[in-house]
Protein backbone atom coordinates (compact mmCIF):
# COMPACT_ATOMS: atom_id res chain seq x y z
CA UNK A 1 0.00 0.00 0.00
CA UNK A 2 1.41 3.38 -1.19
CA UNK A 3 2.68 5.83 1.77
CA UNK A 4 1.32 8.41 -0.79
CA UNK A 5 -2.49 7.37 -1.01
CA UNK A 6 -4.35 6.37 2.15
CA UNK A 7 -7.45 6.06 0.56
CA UNK A 8 -6.06 3.47 -1.69
CA UNK A 9 -5.05 1.70 1.63
CA UNK A 10 -8.11 1.99 3.32
CA UNK A 11 -10.09 0.44 -0.02
CA UNK A 12 -7.87 -2.31 -0.13
CA UNK A 13 -7.77 -3.45 3.46
CA UNK A 14 -11.71 -3.54 3.35
CA UNK A 15 -11.46 -5.93 0.35
CA UNK A 16 -13.78 -3.74 -2.31
CA UNK A 17 -15.37 -5.63 -4.92
CA UNK A 18 -17.71 -3.95 -7.05
CA UNK A 19 -19.78 -6.02 -9.73
CA UNK A 20 -23.19 -5.21 -11.90
CA UNK A 21 -26.15 -6.95 -10.79
CA UNK A 22 -27.71 -7.06 -14.36
CA UNK A 23 -30.69 -4.15 -15.12
CA UNK A 24 -34.03 -4.22 -16.82
CA UNK A 25 -35.90 -2.04 -19.60
CA UNK A 26 -39.12 -0.49 -19.69
CA UNK A 27 -41.63 1.86 -21.19
CA UNK A 28 -45.05 2.97 -20.19
CA UNK A 29 -46.03 2.68 -16.95
CA UNK A 30 -44.53 0.75 -14.51
CA UNK A 31 -43.40 -0.05 -10.79
CA UNK A 32 -41.21 -2.32 -9.06
CA UNK A 33 -40.32 -3.48 -5.51
CA UNK A 34 -36.71 -4.68 -4.28
CA UNK A 35 -36.08 -6.05 -1.27
CA UNK A 36 -33.64 -4.88 1.80
CA UNK A 37 -30.50 -5.13 0.08
CA UNK A 38 -27.65 -6.90 2.14
CA UNK A 39 -24.72 -4.91 0.37
CA UNK A 40 -24.03 -1.14 -0.71
CA UNK A 41 -26.24 -0.75 -3.83
CA UNK A 42 -25.71 2.03 -6.88
CA UNK A 43 -28.14 2.44 -9.68
CA UNK A 44 -27.92 4.35 -13.17
CA UNK A 45 -30.96 5.21 -14.60
CA UNK A 46 -29.19 4.81 -18.22
CA UNK A 47 -31.66 5.88 -20.30
CA UNK A 48 -35.32 7.73 -19.53
CA UNK A 49 -36.57 8.56 -15.67
CA UNK A 50 -37.86 7.20 -13.12
CA UNK A 51 -38.57 7.57 -9.01
CA UNK A 52 -36.74 6.02 -6.56
CA UNK A 53 -38.55 5.55 -2.77
CA UNK A 54 -37.18 4.12 0.00
CA UNK A 55 -38.63 3.06 3.15
CA UNK A 56 -38.55 5.27 5.94
CA UNK A 57 -36.79 8.08 4.41
CA UNK A 58 -38.94 10.59 2.85
CA UNK A 59 -40.50 11.86 -0.11
CA UNK A 60 -39.97 10.23 -3.36
CA UNK A 61 -36.17 10.87 -5.35
CA UNK A 62 -36.18 11.60 -9.00
CA UNK A 63 -33.55 10.11 -11.10
CA UNK A 64 -33.01 11.15 -14.17
CA UNK A 65 -31.16 9.60 -17.44
CA UNK A 66 -26.80 9.44 -16.19
CA UNK A 67 -27.77 10.21 -12.53
CA UNK A 68 -25.72 8.16 -10.09
CA UNK A 69 -27.65 6.88 -7.02
CA UNK A 70 -25.25 5.19 -3.82
CA UNK A 71 -27.75 2.83 -1.24
CA UNK A 72 -25.36 2.42 1.95
CA UNK A 73 -28.34 1.65 4.11
CA UNK A 74 -30.67 -1.82 4.31
CA UNK A 75 -33.93 -0.76 3.17
CA UNK A 76 -36.35 -1.86 0.69
CA UNK A 77 -37.01 0.53 -1.79
CA UNK A 78 -39.44 1.03 -4.89
CA UNK A 79 -38.32 2.25 -8.76
CA UNK A 80 -41.51 3.30 -10.48
CA UNK A 81 -42.34 5.40 -13.57
CA UNK A 82 -45.35 5.58 -11.88
CA UNK A 83 -46.44 5.17 -8.10
CA UNK A 84 -49.47 4.07 -9.02
CA UNK A 85 -48.42 1.25 -11.16
CA UNK A 86 -49.54 -2.16 -10.20
CA UNK A 87 -46.15 -3.34 -8.22
CA UNK A 88 -43.62 -6.34 -9.32
CA UNK A 89 -41.81 -8.32 -6.93
CA UNK A 90 -38.22 -8.17 -7.71
CA UNK A 91 -37.63 -11.11 -6.36
CA UNK A 92 -40.30 -13.18 -8.83
CA UNK A 93 -38.92 -10.27 -11.69
CA UNK A 94 -35.50 -11.74 -11.01
CA UNK A 95 -35.44 -15.19 -9.77
CA UNK A 96 -33.05 -16.22 -11.76
CA UNK A 97 -30.20 -14.46 -10.77
CA UNK A 98 -28.26 -13.49 -14.25
CA UNK A 99 -26.85 -10.34 -14.64
CA UNK A 100 -28.77 -9.80 -17.96
CA UNK A 101 -31.06 -7.24 -18.86
CA UNK A 102 -35.15 -7.87 -18.95
CA UNK A 103 -37.54 -5.93 -20.05
CA UNK A 104 -40.18 -5.77 -17.01
CA UNK A 105 -42.93 -3.70 -19.24
CA UNK A 106 -44.04 -2.78 -22.65
CA UNK A 107 -41.15 -0.65 -24.87
CA UNK A 108 -37.98 -0.06 -24.32
CA UNK A 109 -37.93 3.95 -23.40
CA UNK A 110 -36.13 3.38 -20.13
CA UNK A 111 -33.07 1.33 -18.85
CA UNK A 112 -31.84 0.92 -15.56
CA UNK A 113 -28.43 -0.74 -14.67
CA UNK A 114 -27.86 -1.50 -10.88
CA UNK A 115 -24.55 -2.94 -9.15
CA UNK A 116 -23.23 -3.78 -5.55
CA UNK A 117 -20.57 -3.26 -3.19
CA UNK A 118 -18.64 -6.02 -1.46
CA UNK A 119 -16.85 -5.28 1.46
CA UNK A 120 -15.05 -7.32 4.55
CA UNK A 121 -17.54 -7.31 7.19
CA UNK A 122 -14.72 -6.19 9.96
CA UNK A 123 -12.80 -3.66 8.55
CA UNK A 124 -15.71 -2.57 6.07
CA UNK A 125 -17.03 -0.66 8.91
CA UNK A 126 -14.09 1.68 8.53
CA UNK A 127 -15.78 2.91 4.91
CA UNK A 128 -19.54 2.52 6.10
CA UNK A 129 -19.04 4.31 9.13
CA UNK A 130 -18.13 7.08 7.11
CA UNK A 131 -20.59 6.84 4.24
CA UNK A 132 -24.17 8.84 4.63
CA UNK A 133 -27.39 6.19 3.49
CA UNK A 134 -27.41 7.65 0.45
CA UNK A 135 -25.11 9.44 -2.63
CA UNK A 136 -27.47 11.11 -4.68
CA UNK A 137 -24.49 12.59 -8.00
CA UNK A 138 -27.26 14.67 -10.64
CA UNK A 139 -25.84 13.72 -14.16
CA UNK A 140 -25.29 17.69 -14.26
CA UNK A 141 -22.98 18.23 -11.76
CA UNK A 142 -19.52 19.68 -12.91
CA UNK A 143 -17.64 16.31 -11.71
CA UNK A 144 -19.97 13.98 -13.82
CA UNK A 145 -17.57 13.36 -16.80
CA UNK A 146 -16.12 10.27 -15.85
CA UNK A 147 -18.96 8.97 -14.44
CA UNK A 148 -20.83 9.49 -17.63
CA UNK A 149 -18.44 7.90 -19.71
CA UNK A 150 -18.35 4.61 -17.36
CA UNK A 151 -21.92 4.94 -17.83
CA UNK A 152 -21.37 4.66 -21.87
CA UNK A 153 -19.18 1.58 -21.35
CA UNK A 154 -21.48 -0.66 -18.76
CA UNK A 155 -24.09 0.07 -21.72
CA UNK A 156 -22.29 -0.86 -24.21
CA UNK A 157 -20.98 -4.05 -22.84
CA UNK A 158 -24.29 -5.12 -21.48
CA UNK A 159 -25.71 -4.16 -24.91
CA UNK A 160 -23.09 -5.77 -27.57
CA UNK A 161 -22.60 -9.15 -25.45
CA UNK A 162 -18.38 -8.73 -26.37
CA UNK A 163 -16.40 -11.08 -25.47
CA UNK A 164 -14.87 -10.89 -22.15
CA UNK A 165 -18.37 -8.76 -21.17
CA UNK A 166 -19.26 -10.23 -17.89
CA UNK A 167 -15.37 -9.43 -16.77
CA UNK A 168 -15.03 -5.69 -18.01
CA UNK A 169 -18.63 -5.34 -16.42
CA UNK A 170 -17.13 -5.67 -13.24
CA UNK A 171 -14.12 -3.71 -13.43
CA UNK A 172 -16.42 -0.93 -15.09
CA UNK A 173 -18.36 -1.04 -11.84
CA UNK A 174 -15.06 -1.09 -9.42
CA UNK A 175 -14.19 2.41 -11.26
CA UNK A 176 -18.14 3.27 -10.72
CA UNK A 177 -17.76 2.81 -7.10
CA UNK A 178 -14.27 4.62 -6.91
CA UNK A 179 -15.61 7.40 -9.04
CA UNK A 180 -18.54 7.76 -6.95
CA UNK A 181 -16.34 8.13 -3.82
CA UNK A 182 -13.90 10.26 -5.02
CA UNK A 183 -17.11 12.90 -6.29
CA UNK A 184 -18.48 12.41 -2.74
CA UNK A 185 -15.12 13.19 -0.88
CA UNK A 186 -13.98 15.89 -2.82
CA UNK A 187 -16.90 17.96 -1.07
CA UNK A 188 -15.31 16.88 2.13
CA UNK A 189 -17.39 20.40 3.67
CA UNK A 190 -20.27 18.13 3.62
CA UNK A 191 -18.80 15.12 4.81
CA UNK A 192 -19.50 13.87 8.72
CA UNK A 193 -16.61 13.29 10.85
CA UNK A 194 -14.33 10.21 10.17
CA UNK A 195 -11.99 8.57 8.18
CA UNK A 196 -12.92 9.37 5.15
CA UNK A 197 -12.91 13.32 5.93
CA UNK A 198 -9.86 12.95 7.71
CA UNK A 199 -7.87 11.16 4.98
CA UNK A 200 -8.67 14.58 2.47
CA UNK A 201 -8.39 17.04 4.54
CA UNK A 202 -5.60 18.87 3.40
CA UNK A 203 -4.47 19.70 6.91
CA UNK A 204 -3.74 16.43 8.77
CA UNK A 205 -3.09 14.80 5.31
CA UNK A 206 1.14 14.93 5.79
CA UNK A 207 0.06 13.19 9.27
CA UNK A 208 -2.20 10.65 7.67
CA UNK A 209 0.22 10.16 5.24
CA UNK A 210 2.94 8.36 7.78
CA UNK A 211 0.52 6.99 9.83
CA UNK A 212 -0.36 4.60 6.75
CA UNK A 213 2.99 5.07 4.98
CA UNK A 214 4.36 3.45 8.06
CA UNK A 215 2.23 2.14 11.06
CA UNK A 216 5.18 -0.30 12.75
CA UNK A 217 6.80 3.28 13.73
CA UNK A 218 6.17 4.49 17.32
CA UNK A 219 4.89 7.44 15.93
CA UNK A 220 4.21 10.41 18.84
CA UNK A 221 2.09 12.98 18.51
CA UNK A 222 5.09 16.21 18.21
CA UNK A 223 6.23 14.37 14.93
CA UNK A 224 2.71 14.32 13.26
CA UNK A 225 1.78 18.06 14.35
CA UNK A 226 5.13 18.72 12.93
CA UNK A 227 4.49 17.24 9.85
CA UNK A 228 1.36 18.76 9.39
CA UNK A 229 2.54 22.40 10.42
CA UNK A 230 0.82 23.09 13.46
CA UNK A 231 1.93 22.61 17.26
CA UNK A 232 0.58 19.97 19.54
CA UNK A 233 -2.48 21.30 20.96
CA UNK A 234 -4.03 22.90 17.53
CA UNK A 235 -3.16 19.61 15.87
CA UNK A 236 -5.02 17.52 18.47
CA UNK A 237 -7.85 19.05 18.21
CA UNK A 238 -7.79 19.72 14.68
CA UNK A 239 -7.63 16.16 13.71
CA UNK A 240 -9.98 14.71 16.57
CA UNK A 241 -12.87 17.21 14.71
CA UNK A 242 -12.38 16.21 11.41
CA UNK A 243 -11.60 12.28 11.94
CA UNK A 244 -13.58 11.72 14.79
CA UNK A 245 -10.86 10.22 17.50
CA UNK A 246 -7.48 11.62 18.44
CA UNK A 247 -4.56 10.95 16.04
CA UNK A 248 -2.85 8.34 18.61
CA UNK A 249 -6.21 6.81 18.54
CA UNK A 250 -6.40 6.74 15.13
CA UNK A 251 -3.10 5.03 14.62
CA UNK A 252 -4.09 2.29 17.28
CA UNK A 253 -7.13 1.67 15.28
CA UNK A 254 -5.48 1.38 12.07
CA UNK A 255 -2.89 -0.73 13.64
CA UNK A 256 -5.57 -3.29 14.62
CA UNK A 257 -7.64 -3.25 11.14
CA UNK A 258 -4.33 -4.38 9.94
CA UNK A 259 -3.85 -6.87 12.32
CA UNK A 260 -6.86 -8.16 11.86
CA UNK A 261 -6.23 -8.96 8.16
CA UNK A 262 -2.66 -10.74 9.42
CA UNK A 263 -4.81 -12.55 11.84
CA UNK A 264 -7.62 -13.60 9.33
CA UNK A 265 -5.27 -14.42 5.62
CA UNK A 266 -2.03 -15.55 7.60
CA UNK A 267 -0.59 -18.35 9.67
CA UNK A 268 1.80 -16.11 11.56
CA UNK A 269 2.21 -16.57 15.21
CA UNK A 270 0.84 -13.81 17.68
CA UNK A 271 4.76 -12.16 18.07
CA UNK A 272 4.50 -11.77 14.44
CA UNK A 273 1.66 -10.12 13.94
CA UNK A 274 2.08 -7.80 16.79
CA UNK A 275 5.54 -6.83 15.03
CA UNK A 276 4.29 -6.15 11.95
CA UNK A 277 1.56 -3.47 13.35
CA UNK A 278 4.48 -1.36 15.82
CA UNK A 279 4.23 -3.88 18.83
CA UNK A 280 7.22 -5.54 20.62
CA UNK A 281 5.58 -7.25 23.46
CA UNK A 282 2.84 -9.42 22.82
CA UNK A 283 0.70 -8.84 25.86
CA UNK A 284 0.81 -5.14 24.81
CA UNK A 285 -0.74 -5.68 21.47
CA UNK A 286 -3.27 -8.19 23.04
CA UNK A 287 -4.56 -5.62 24.79
CA UNK A 288 -4.63 -3.55 22.38
CA UNK A 289 -6.65 -5.60 19.79
CA UNK A 290 -8.84 -6.71 22.77
CA UNK A 291 -9.88 -2.79 23.57
CA UNK A 292 -10.25 -2.22 19.85
CA UNK A 293 -12.23 -4.90 18.47
CA UNK A 294 -13.88 -6.34 21.91
CA UNK A 295 -11.55 -9.98 21.50
CA UNK A 296 -8.32 -11.54 22.09
CA UNK A 297 -6.64 -11.88 18.92
CA UNK A 298 -6.45 -15.73 19.48
CA UNK A 299 -10.36 -15.48 19.80
CA UNK A 300 -10.71 -13.46 16.99
CA UNK A 301 -8.52 -15.85 14.89
CA UNK A 302 -10.29 -18.65 15.80
CA UNK A 303 -13.90 -17.38 15.56
CA UNK A 304 -13.13 -16.12 11.41
CA UNK A 305 -11.30 -19.62 10.55
CA UNK A 306 -15.01 -21.29 12.10
CA UNK A 307 -16.69 -18.89 10.29
CA UNK A 308 -15.31 -19.75 7.22
CA UNK A 309 -15.47 -23.50 8.02
CA UNK A 310 -19.23 -22.93 8.35
CA UNK A 311 -19.33 -21.25 5.07
CA UNK A 312 -17.38 -23.88 3.03
CA UNK A 313 -15.18 -20.69 2.40
CA UNK A 314 -11.48 -21.44 2.38
CA UNK A 315 -9.14 -18.60 3.46
CA UNK A 316 -6.50 -17.17 1.08
CA UNK A 317 -3.55 -17.93 3.20
CA UNK A 318 -0.15 -16.03 3.72
CA UNK A 319 2.33 -18.79 4.91
CA UNK A 320 4.83 -15.97 5.23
Amino acid sequence: MSEDDPFSSILSLVRVRSATSGGFTAGGKWAIRFPRPDKIKFFIPAKGECWLVIDGMGEPIRLRQGDVFLLATQRPFVLASDLSAPMLDAEQVFASGTCEIINIADGDDFLFLGGHVLIDNEAGRLLLDSLPPTVHLPANMPEAGTLEWLIEQLVREHQQGRLGAHFATAQLAQLMFLEILRVYVGGKDEMAVGRLRAICDPRIAPAIKLIHGDPRRDWHLAELAKAAGMSRTVFAVYFKSVAGVPPLTYLTEWRMRLAERALKESNKPLAAVASSVGYTSENAFSAAFKRVTGRAPKRYRVAIRQTFAESDVEPHLDEA
